[in-house]
């Protein structure tokens, strides 16, 4: 639908509806206006008097009228609540506990390479043995359950790898082929 098209409908629609409206609010009159009936207007003497009259009951009546009470709750206030003394932080500095002395470090590692593996058939199948150097130039040739260095045993020799186990801590040391 187009805007004129629109705003043409919307035009028509109030003119409609103004159409209507005025044909509801209209209403029929006689022809003949209705003849006035004449009353006797009423003294203005009487009329003071008669107003005088009901202000002096209005004023009774509001003399023995209860007064309005105090609200007997804010409905803004959930609750009243006295207000908490404030506490007194007491610290106390208590000496830290004496920790114990921490266990010496292991000594460090030394540097072992695996130069390489032999393998000899023995009566129960292959027997491997490792070719290990360290760094000062040492070589230890050994099989499956000897020591090194008085710090490893030799747990298992693989084709490019060999297992090492530290007798003090239990750790593994995997040192494999370059």
């Amino acid at each position: 639908m187009t805007t004129r098209r629109a705003v043409t409908y919307g035009g028509l629609f109030c003119l409609l509806a103004a159409w209507l409206a005025s044909a509801a609010s209209t209403t029929l009159q006689n022809q003949n206006p209705p003849e006035e009936i004449s009353t006797p207007a009423p003294s203005t003497d009487a009329l003071v008097t008669d107003v005088q009259a009901q202000a002096a009951r209005l004023r009774q009546r509001l003399a023995s009228a209860p007064a309005p009470q105090a609200p007997r709750r804010n409905p803004f206030l959930f609750d009243a609540r006295a207000e908490p003394a404030p506490r007194q932080i007491v610290r106390r500095l208590e000496p830290a506990p004496a920790l114990p002395p921490l266990p010496p470090p292991p000594p460090p590692e030394p540097a072992l390479v695996l130069a390489g593996v032999a393998e000899d058939q023995g009566p129960k199948g292959p027997v491997r043995t490792a070719i290990l150097a360290d760094d000062t130039e040492a070589v230890f040739i050994v099989t499956v359950g000897q020591t090194v260095l008085g710090r490893y045993r030799v747990e298992a020799i693989g084709a490019d790898a060999v297992e090492l186990k530290d007798v003090s801590t239990g750790a593994i040391r995997r040192l494999g082929l370059r």
